[in-house]
């Protein structure tokens, strides 16, 4: 007599050890544990159609489905189709997929097919036997369209993942070799190598002279606008070679830069040439004119404090020598064409005046104006005499017996100033014609009288002139003023340590990204 095997009871962990990936198995045994918890609690927590399509979605294989269909035969369910067979055993509390489980249907199957011809001389015992070591690859289950694709993309985004480290341990690498070991190897320069400058400031400017003056200039006199000129062209000679060589003739500017304690870097060579020193002098000399202020800022940098204080002391003196000289080149080129004009206005004057002098030599007459005025009032005189004697001599005549005596003596007179007249407009012709004529001699005089006065007027002005120019020069005097004296600095001023390292860490960065940009756009042309 065959005893019916006692049905275990369901167990939700294990019925989901079937059910395909690892996805699937937890999310079975999550719809496993409801339906449980919903049919432990009397309630109809899902419908059947809803379960069903739980159960297929678990993505079960076909033989697990057959196995499930053959045990609610077994158990006496009436079930319609596969899926629906494993949700009537497990609403029954059996699992379809529990190896005990497989294990009595497999012993069910062969009783019922031996239970007609079962003795008990026939019946065989199966004892326990050694069981072989299966094989580790085995086939997986079957997996769905939909956990395929799951499988395909999880595959695509762990080689993205590798992909990204790969990436990011190459980026790192270059960034380390391009950017991060080349800042390290400058910062330690700066740290530990780089020979400390000490470095003086100074400020001064170039002033100009008090002065009156109503043109357009004196509005600017006084301003920042009225030396910008000069302020340019100092700041110009302080940076200039000419500058340079008087410091190596005075102090021997490259000594001071070609001891040992110098690094290499900084250091001047012994046999440098005037280029390579004129680099450095420009490198460690920094002088830049503000224009808001009107002053002019310089900095110089040595190796030692003493040595940046005597350097900064001699520029500002060669600065001052260089404004004086300015200076009187700018008033000898002023004063040279006013006194040039009040020089030729003097002799023109003086030449003027020695030509009325020879004039008035030439006739012996120091006014011929005069000498013919005479004449004309004489002439006048003697015309009026001899109108009196007419009129007196026809006066006479007009007496029936006149005395004639008396008629005689007027006749005579008037024939006396009738001769007088004569020589007298003689003497007015010649006077008035001819080329040494008095007339033209007194021309001439008022000529050079005119000369002479207008030359007065041009001497008179250039003196003018030349004073006003006089003082617009001493107006226009430069001198310079130090507003901040160099003092001798305590600690170093360059190199600036962090500023230069974290400069050249932008430096190479930038540098490497452009790299970077560019070979980028080039790989992208090249393979487009």
């Amino acid at each position: 007599m065959t005893t019916k095997p006692k049905a275990r009871k369901y167990n939700p962990d294990r019925a989901a050890r079937g059910a395909g990936t690892a996805e699937a198995r937890s999310e079975a045994i999550d719809r496993i544990r409801k339906a449980t918890q919903a049919s432990g609690s009397g309630t109809d927590a899902q419908q059947p159609g809803t379960e069903l399509d739980a159960i297929k979605r678990e993505g079960l294989t076909g033989r697990q489905l057959r196995v499930a269909r053959r045990l609610a035969h077994k158990n006496g369910l009436a079930a319609t189709s596969d899926y629906d067979a494993v949700r009537l055993l497990r609403k029954k509390g059996i699992d379809p997929f529990q190896r005990s489980n497989l294990l009595d249907l497999a012993a069910y199957d062969q009783r019922n097919s031996t239970d007609d011809k079962a003795t008990p001389d026939n019946i065989k015992i199966h004892l326990p036997q050694t069981a072989k070591e299966t094989q580790k690859n085995l086939p997986g289950p079957e997996l769905s369209p939909a956990q395929r694709r799951e499988y395909e993309i999880g595959q695509i985004q762990k080689d993205i993942a590798r992909r990204r480290r790969r990436k990011l341990v190459a980026l790192f690498a270059r960034l380390t070799a391009f950017v991060i070991l080349p800042t390290f190897i400058v910062g330690y320069y700066f740290y530990r190598v780089a020979t400390p400058m000490y470095a003086s400031d100074s400020v001064f400017s170039i002033l100009q002279a008090d002065g009156g003056g109503a043109s357009f200039g004196g509005f600017l006199a006084g301003t920042q606008f009225a030396t910008a000129q000069d302020s340019v062209s100092t700041q110009e000679f302080l940076e200039s070679k000419d500058a340079l060589e008087r410091l190596e003739r005075d102090v021997g500017f490259a000594e001071f830069f070609q001891q040992d304690n110098i690094d290499l870097i900084q250091r001047l060579p012994s046999d440098a040439t005037l280029e390579e020193t004129y680099k450095l002098f420009k490198r460690m000399i920094t002088i830049g004119y503000d224009p808001s202020d009107g002053v002019i800022r310089m900095e110089v940098a040595a190796p030692s404090p003493e040595i940046s204080v005597d350097l900064s002391n001699r520029l500002i003196s060669y600065a001052e020598e260089r404004i004086n000289g300015l200076t009187e080149l700018k008033r000898e080129d002023q004063m040279r064409d006013a006194l040039a004009g009040f020089e030729a206005a003097q002799e023109a004057r003086r030449q003027a005046q020695e030509d009325l002098i020879e004039l008035q030599l030439q006739g012996a007459i120091l006014d011929p104006q005069s000498v013919i005025a005479s004449l004309r009032a004489r002439i006048d005189q003697f015309e009026i005499e001899l109108q009196d004697k007419e009129l007196q001599l026809a006066a006479l005549l007009d007496n029936a017996r006149p005395n004639k005596a008396k008629v005689d003596g007027t006749r005579a007179d008037i024939k006396r100033l009738e001769a007088v007249l004569s020589e007298l407009n003689a003497e007015m012709l010649d006077a008035s014609a001819g080329e040494n004529s008095l007339a033209r001699l007194s021309v001439r005089i008022q000529m050079a009288q005119a000369d002479l006065a207008a030359r007065d007027m041009m001497l008179q002005t250039a003196m003018q002139q030349m004073e006003a120019t006089r003082t617009e020069a001493n107006r226009k005097v430069r001198y310079l003023t130090v507003s901040v004296n160099p003092v001798a600095s305590q600690e170093p001023s360059y190199p600036r340590k962090f500023e230069n390292t974290i400069l050249a860490f932008l430096l190479f960065a930038g540098i490497y990204l452009m790299i970077s940009l560019t070979a980028s756009v080039l790989r992208e042309q090249v393979s487009s």
